[in-house]
């Protein structure tokens, strides 16, 4: 491409300011459009030294043309104007009094400063592609070649192949372009998940109560470990990650800090196969947080990070100059958002993901278009069917049924119906989900789909209280772990608050580092409906670190006793003779009269209260209840 100023050769006509306007105007475009092609896994480990330009101008090249590319440009322009409307609105609110703005604002920090919590050490843990690293254990050959896992869309890929480029939630032909020896392998859950098992059980060693964040990553508050083995943070986790390593091969990182919005960022600062502190004071959390770019922070996606951008904004030091624009610009719950990234504030709350209230149950799967509304009606039916035994894992069921789609334009609508009655049953969900899609092809005629999803909100529990607990007897729906025969897979993804993240009508958040349905070119069909459905964001219950002692239940109260022969002969002989006096008491008893005998109830003696007698009004009509 030549430059502009190459392209002013004697004879030609000078540009007018206003094609220099719409030449720059078009310039950016296109610079911003590519820049969203690169996709939410930009900062992913391993693409530091990688030319993104060069990457965004393949990826370009590749998609031009397509549903996904011509969707995505609309959605740049929508953007771009709504940028435009925020710079003329800052432009104005320049020009007025903002002393009551940056007052406000200076309060709200205040007030948020006093709510940090330098006590606990909080250590998220992130598996190097893992994956790609459970593959590797099987196929030791490809060490030094370039492979990723997945087929229409890559999952993971192993750090060879991000040299090129290439990363997870791209689509499998632009990684080829972009490397053209890519080995592609397909994914094989059932591996990924006994291997995931195996490290669980190694970091509830270090906390029980750690929060699994999906198959590959988790939070720790290591605080009571490091203080009851008298050993720092630092040794503590990398002594975990070793052991991590040599009981199952797989490397990891980690990120420790004061809480887990700091621990995530810090996790990927020495991928792979190291760790960073980050000192728990508040200077080094400042200092920290003062060059860090917005985009790392998790919660700030493609949209948010332009929009910050735009205003001047491109580090959290940088929030500070800028506080008195936020609220009126983006309202009070993101400029609160972005108060909390400036002073490097989070959760240290951590406890185990199946402890948080489910708000959702839901399913989705891709497929390839699809018009034919028979087929449409098959696809909804097995949908519905999949979600019927999703709820029933999670033992709920729901108010509100929530279908949504995805147009082969990649455009997504959704449709919502409160039920009048709950339903978790196949069928109903099908037949209350079948009028919202019949109502859609009324509206938008010769329907092409490419996504499918259900979902139940407004949930109700189907549990049924376990009356042996109750009474305090040892539940007979567990088994020897202490886990309950119904323990459900939990997807983090089904809540609408997921780890540190904000309503998404505020603005755009949800853009995981593991998307590939809504971020890439998957042009091909997927395995979406194998028998076995997984993502890899299922969330199992904590593994218990302390090996339960066995005890035997006795057969008369039913209550567990020791393991002792001549202990439990003495209880049964204690509870058969209690058993024989209860049987003899209840035998007299019945054969008595109740007016007679020492147990023949007395009159009560009602005394007469001292002080004024009660005086009735006699259009007042007494009420009993009895």
């Amino acid at each position: 491409m030549t430059s502009r100023e190459d392209s002013q050769q004697p004879g030609a006509s000078a540009q007018t300011p206003d094609n220099t306007d719409n030449a720059d105007n078009a310039d950016n475009e296109f610079t911003t459009l590519k820049y969203s092609l690169l996709g939410p896994s930009l900062l992913k480990a391993g693409q530091d030294k990688v030319d993104q330009s060069k990457v965004s101008e393949i990826i370009y090249n590749a998609s031009k043309g397509s549903k996904f590319f011509n969707r995505e440009e609309v959605r740049d322009k929508v953007l771009t104007e709504k940028i435009e409307r925020i710079k003329i609105r800052k432009a104005a609110l320049e020009k007025q009094d903002l002393t009551r703005e940056t007052r406000n604002a200076d309060r709200l920090i205040s007030e948020l400063e006093t709510s940090r919590d330098l006590t606990q050490t909080i250590v998220h843990v992130d598996c190097d592609a893992f994956y790609a690293s459970v593959e590797l254990l099987d196929r030791p050959e490809l060490k030094d070649v370039p492979f990723a896992v997945g087929g229409g869309v890559l999952t993971t890929c192993n750090y060879v192949a991000r040299q090129y480029g290439c990363r997870s939630g791209m689509a499998g032909f632009v990684a080829k372009k972009l490397c053209p020896n890519l080995i592609l392998i397909k994914l094989n859950f059932d591996k990924y998940n006994a291997k995931a098992q195996e490290i669980r059980e190694i970091l509830a060693t270090y906390d029980p109560r750690f929060q699994s964040a999906s198959i590959d990553e988790a939070y720790l508050n290591i605080t009571e470990y490091c203080k009851d083995n008298g050993t720092e943070p630092a040794e503590a986790v990398d002594q975990m990650r070793r052991e991590v390593h040599e009981k199952t091969r797989i490397t990891v990182s980690a990120g420790i800090a004061a809480n887990a919005k700091l621990a995530k960022i810090c996790s990927n600062l020495n991928k792979p196969n190291g760790q960073y502190i980050l000192p728990c004071d508040r200077v080094s959390i400042m200092a920290f947080m003062r060059d860090l770019e917005t985009r790392k922070v998790t919660g700030i996606g493609r949209v948010l990070e332009r929009e910050l951008s735009e205003i001047g904004i491109k580090t959290c030091g940088d929030i500070y100059g800028q506080r008195h624009l936020l609220n009126p610009l983006f309202g009070d719950k993101t400029s609160e958002f972005l108060f909390r990234c400036y002073l490097g504030l989070g959760r240290t709350k951590i406890q185990p993901a199946e402890e948080y209230e489910r708000k959702s149950v839901g399913t989705e799967s891709t497929f390839r278009e699809m018009s034919d509304p028979k087929q449409l009606r098959e696809k909804l039916r097995r949908t519905a069917e999949d979600l019927e035994k999703d709820l029933k894992r999670a033992e709920c069921k729901g108010r509100t049924l929530c279908l949504k789609v995805k147009l082969h334009t990649f455009e997504v609508y959704t449709r919502q119906i409160v039920v009048p009655k709950t339903i978790w049953l196949a069928d109903d969900i099908y037949n209350y989900a079948l009028p919202m899609l019949t109502k859609l092809e009324q509206e938008m005629p010769r329907l092409r789909l490419r996504l499918m999803g259900l979902r139940v909100t407004h949930l109700v529990s189907t549990k049924k209280p376990d009356t042996m607990a109750f009474f305090g007897f040892r539940s007979r729906s567990t088994d020897g772990s202490g886990q309950s025969d119904g323990g459900v897979k939990r997807k983090a993804s089904d809540d609408e608050g997921d780890w540190e993240q904000w309503p998404e009508d505020e603005f755009q958040s949800g853009e995981g580092e593991d998307a590939p349905e809504d971020s890439a070119l998957n042009t091909e069909g997927d395995d979406s409906d194998s028998p076995r459905r997984s993502h890899g964001k299922e969330i199992v219950p904590n593994p218990n670190p302390m090996p339960q002692e066995e005890r035997w239940d006795c057969p008369i109260c039913s209550r567990p006793q020791p393991t002792s022969e001549r202990l439990f002969n003495e209880h049964i002989d204690l509870c058969l003779s209690r058993q024989t006096i209860r049987d003899a008491v209840q035998a007299d008893g019945s054969s008595i009269p109740r007016d007679v005998g020492l147990g023949a109830k007395r009159p009560r003696m009602v005394e007469k209260k001292k002080g004024r007698p009660r005086t009735v009004d006699p259009k007042q009509r007494q009420l009993f209840f009895g």
